[in-house]
Order: C-alpha cells, then sequence, then structure tokens
C-alpha cells in the first residue's frame, strides 16, 4: 500500500461537498412530500412569501420529485465514482479499491445523506421546506427538460401496464381526504370528539338523504279539519310542535300546515271565538319533498324559500314523512333540545355497560353519541339493522351477534320491533 498523497485532499473535499448536497436533496424530498399543503395555503394567505414558494414546487409533485431524484442520484454517482479513484490511488488495487469505496459510500450516504437528513425533514417538515424552497426552485428551473422528458417516458411506460397517473386520476374526493384526516387527528388525540362529529356532520351532508333523518309519518302528529274547532285548538295548545299538518279525510290529504302563531292571530281575531276561525284559510301551503333530495340540497332549497319544514313523499306522492331545518342542523352539530324535547333519546345506557335502545333509533345518532360504526348502509335504523342482518322479523327473546355488538330483542308490537339491548362483544385478550 503506498502512501496517501496531499493531493488527494481536494476531491476528498469534493466528495464530502457532494454528500452534502445529497444530503440536501433528501431533506428537501421528505419535507416537500410531508409538508401541510392546508397549512402552506393558510400561511400563503396570510401573505408569507416562502410559503407561496412552496406551494409553487408542490403543484406540481411530479416534475419536482423528478428533479430532487436527478439531483441526487447525479452527486451520488458522481461521489462514488469520486471515492474509487481516491481508494486506487491509496491502495492500487481497482477490485480491493471498488470493494472499500462501494462500502464506505453505502455507509456514508446511508448515514448522512439520507437517515439524517430525512429523520430532520420529518421532525417539522413545514419550516425545512420553506428554507430549501428558493434554492429548490432553482433546481426544479435547471432540470425541468430533462424531468419532462423523463415524465412522459414514465407516464407512457406506466399506461402499458394500466396505470393512470394523470391529475385527474385522484381516488380520494377532497370530502374523503379531510374526513380521512379528522378521523386520523381524533384518534390520536389531538381533536375532541365534538369537533370530529361537528366538521364530519358538515361533510356528509350531500351523502345523506331526507328519509334517513325524517320523523316518520307514524310519529307526525296530524289534525283532522273535520273536527270541531276548538277539538282542533285544544290538539294544538297540546302539542309540542309549532307547525302541524292539517288534513281532511285521509292523512295522505294535506291541506295546509297550521302555525302557532297564525293560529294565535287567527284567535285574536275571531274575539276568542274558536267558530270563528277557518282554518283552511290560515293554513299554510304544504311544502313537499321527494325522499331522494340529499341534507345539502334540502338545507338550500329551505334557505332559499325561507322555510323550515316540509313533507316527505315517496315516488308515489304518499306521505312518508317530515323534515325540518332543525333535523338538518342537527346532523352537523349534534341534538339541539329545547323546552319541550324530551331528555331521553331513545338511548339508555344500563348499569351493567349494555344499552336498552328503541328500535327506531338511527343507526346514525346511535353511532355519534357511543362513537361506534355500526354500517348504515342497508338500514336506517336499529332495528332495521337487525331485520337487514337477522334478514327475518324475530320474536322477543331472540339474540343476534354481528358487527362487533349482541342485539337482543326485547320488545315487538305487531311487525315492529320497538326495544331492544345492545351490548358489546368483548373479544378475547391475543
Amino acid at each position: 500500500m503506498s502512501a496517501i498523497d496531499p493531493a488527494l485532499s481536494i476531491p476528498i473535499g469534493i466528495i464530502l461537498f457532494l454528500l452534502f448536497i445529497s444530503a440536501f436533496f433528501s431533506g428537501s424530498e421528505t419535507a416537500l412530500t410531508a409538508v401541510s399543503s392546508a397549512r402552506m395555503h393558510k400561511a400563503e394567505s396570510d401573505g408569507d412569501a416562502r410559503a407561496v414558494r412552496v406551494n409553487f414546487l408542490i403543484r406540481d409533485r411530479e416534475r419536482l420529485i423528478g428533479a430532487i431524484l436527478l439531483g441526487n442520484n447525479l452527486v451520488n454517482i458522481l461521489a462514488t465514482s469520486l471515492a474509487t479513484s481516491v481508494f486506487i490511488s491509496i491502495f492500487g488495487t481497482t477490485g480491493l479499491a471498488n470493494a472499500i469505496a462501494t462500502a464506505t459510500m453505502t455507509v456514508l450516504v446511508l448515514v448522512f445523506a439520507e437517515v439524517a437528513p430525512k429523520t430532520a425533514a420529518i421532525a417539522r417538515p413545514d419550516s425545512f421546506a420553506m428554507l430549501v424552497a428558493p434554492l429548490m426552485r432553482v433546481v426544479v428551473f435547471v432540470f425541468a427538460p430533462v424531468t419532462h422528458v423523463v415524465q412522459l417516458f414514465v407516464r407512457a411506460l406506466l399506461h402499458l401496464f394500466g396505470l393512470d397517473v394523470s391529475k385527474d386520476s385522484a381516488v380520494f374526493s377532497a370530502h374523503e381526504e379531510l374526513r380521512g384526516a379528522i378521523d386520523l387527528h381524533h384518534s390520536e388525540g389531538r381533536v375532541d370528539k365534538e369537533a370530529r362529529d361537528l366538521i364530519r356532520g358538515a361533510l356528509e351532508l350531500d351523502e345523506l338523504r331526507v328519509e334517513e333523518i325524517m320523523m316518520h309519518r307514524k310519529s307526525i302528529e296530524m289534525i283532522d279539519l273535520d273536527l270541531p274547532n276548538d277539538e282542533i285548538i285544544r290538539l294544538a295548545l297540546e302539542s309540542a310542535y309549532t307547525r302541524l299538518p292539517l288534513f281532511r279525510g285521509d292523512p295522505d290529504n294535506i291541506i295546509g300546515i297550521l302555525h302557532a302563531k297564525d293560529l294565535m292571530r287567527a284567535f285574536w281575531d275571531a274575539d276568542g271565538k274558536p267558530d270563528g276561525i277557518n282554518f283552511e284559510t290560515i293554513a299554510r301551503q304544504p311544502y313537499f319533498v321527494p325522499e331522494t333530495t340529499t341534507l345539502q340540497e334540502q338545507l338550500g332549497a329551505f334557505k332559499l324559500k325561507q322555510e323550515h319544514f316540509a313533507l316527505v313523499v315517496d315516488e308515489y306522492g304518499a306521505i312518508m314523512g317530515l323534515v325540518t331545518m332543525e333535523d338538518i342542523l342537527e346532523e352537523i352539530v349534534g341534538e339541539i333540545e329545547d323546552e319541550y324535547d324530551s331528555p331521553v333519546q331513545g338511548v339508555r345506557p344500563q348499569g351493567d355497560g349494555t344499552l336498552n335502545v328503541d328500535g327506531d333509533v338511527t343507526i346514525r345518532d346511535l353511532n355519534r353519541a357511543m362513537d361506534w360504526n355500526l354500517p348504515d348502509d342497508e338500514a336506517v335504523t336499529v332495528a332495521g339493522l337487525v331485520i337487514h342482518e337477522g334478514q327475518c322479523i324475530p320474536e322477543v327473546g331472540q339474540t343476534f351477534s354481528f358487527h362487533g355488538f349482541r342485539f337482543s330483542i326485547l320488545r315487538r308490537r305487531r311487525n315492529q320491533i320497538t326495544a331492544i339491548k345492545i351490548s358489546p362483544i368483548v373479544q378475547p385478550a391475543a
């Protein structure tokens, strides 16, 4: 082995400089791919010039990654070639020099040009990305012609295998990405349940139909116009609702909607005499909506028509239920209770950890209240879920187990399940 030539200090210095450049590329790649687009957009809106540069780079991530990989590979290959020359000068034997150069550069690149800078970048991606963005814009601009040719070649190659990597081929919508992000932050403890439910409720308005949240027709309080006027007034005053459908003969024959304020005004104008009130005259025009209307569409329609109350009908025009503005808002903010609402909403926790649930409680409300994930694709209510999964109308005392819970039938009225006991199935420890 010959003595080390002092002239080798120059190539060794170049190798160390190239390793520094490689570390810069590696850290930049990690930071610019892990940076939060939402936070950068907010920072840009606040006038942060550094965020503007970052957003310019991540707007075309394919071009960015192509430039980084091209630069990183160039410096790594050049550094390895120089290292091989240095070790040949030291050891003289080409085979031994190649082996030592490969081993040495592998360790140096792995530790100082890959793991260390990427670990630092992933710890603070936003600040790291804003730090490297000015220089990376120059790199992307210089390598743009080469990366463009590489992009075209790669896309053509992937297209042969049936893989579409165009910008319009995103699998998940923005709503799905937001839901996934908020669920992740909730599971990590950074977002509480109330905030998660609020955001998810707003995002899901376009996926829910009014039939999924409406009050079923069997629970609607209606008044028959064929009753005496004093009886109609008594029923209206005893009701907890300010708007009541009026029908004549058949409940599907809705004449109008009686509003409590209109009733009070008419009663005053009639000097307190029930027979002096014409209910058909003071009744408001009924507002009908199809069962397939989404909550987002219905909310917009309520605001446009300045209405708060709509009757839901099926494709044959039969009354299915009713939906109100409050029902839709409750899907976002949770249950809104006033002085006439019952504090019991059909979910009664028991001392042994089980729940007694009314059959008409919706799966969505139960999931929100208990932070469960029972599926609501095939059924709206808990009773509907049991009937769907059991493929029958169960008898009192029957028990079903599915989706990690045990459902025991407590009460049944005719073909309607009215009360169910739900208990989580404890999984044995692994």
